[in-house]
C-alpha cells in the first residue's frame, strides 16, 4: 500500500496566450492570500487574466486537496508568479500586397499553495521544544544618542553658534561689538 507524503506545498503551473504584464496586474492582488479569498477576487475582477489564473489557482486547490488530503479553508497563495513565454509569430496582409509581422506574447504562471495547517502544527512543536529560561540580552541599557554630551554635541553646539554669528549678528550691525553673545 503506497502513503501519501505530506508535502507542504503544491504548486499548478499554465501556459497562457496573454502578454506577461497583464497577467501581473492580477497576480500581484492575490499573492499572498487565502485560498477562499483568492477564489472570490478573481471572480469579480474585470480584467482578461482573471479568468485563466482563476482556473490555475482552481487546480492548485484541487492538486492540494488531492496530495496533501488537506482542506482547502487551509490553503493560502505563498508564492505566485508569472514569466514571459515564447512570442507566436504571425503576419498580417497590408497594403500593396505587402505583409506586417505581429508578436503574440504568451507567458507562464505558476502558482504554489501551501497548507498553514500543517506550519501551525510544526510551530507549537517548536515551541514547545524551545528553552524557558531568560534571555540574556534583555537587561540592555539604551542611549540616546542625540544628548549624550560627547564630543559631537560640542561641535555642533560651535557651528551651530558660528552660523547665528555670521547669518544673524553681523547683518544687524552688531559687529562692532568686542564680544559677540554666545547662544
Amino acid at each position: 500500500m503506497l502513503k501519501k507524503r505530506k508535502t507542504k506545498e503544491v504548486q499548478a503551473l499554465g501556459h497562457i496566450s496573454m502578454s506577461a504584464h497583464k497577467a501581473r496586474r492580477v497576480i500581484d492582488q492575490i499573492r499572498g492570500r487565502s485560498y477562499e479569498e483568492t477564489l472570490m477576487i478573481l471572480d469579480v475582477m474585470p480584467y482578461q487574466a482573471s479568468c485563466p489564473i482563476l482556473k490555475i489557482v482552481f487546480y492548485a486547490g484541487a492538486n492540494a486537496s488531492y496530495t496533501m488530503g488537506s482542506n482547502k479553508t487551509n490553503l493560502i497563495i505563498s508564492k505566485a508568479e508569472v514569466n514571459e513565454g515564447t512570442a507566436v509569430k504571425k503576419f498580417k496582409p497590408r497594403a500593396r500586397g505587402r505583409s506586417y509581422p505581429i508578436k503574440r506574447p504568451t507567458c507562464h504562471i505558476s502558482i504554489v499553495v501551501k497548507n498553514i495547517s500543517l506550519d501551525e502544527y510544526i510551530e507549537t512543536i517548536a515551541w514547545l521544544k524551545k528553552p524557558r529560561w531568560k534571555n540574556k540580552d534583555t537587561n540592555r541599557i539604551y542611549h540616546d544618542m542625540d544628548s549624550s554630551g560627547g564630543v559631537w554635541d560640542k561641535k555642533e553646539i560651535h557651528l551651530v553658534s558660528d552660523w547665528v554669528q555670521r547669518k544673524i549678528i553681523i547683518p544687524f550691525g552688531l559687529h562692532n561689538q568686542k564680544t559677540i553673545p554666545k547662544v
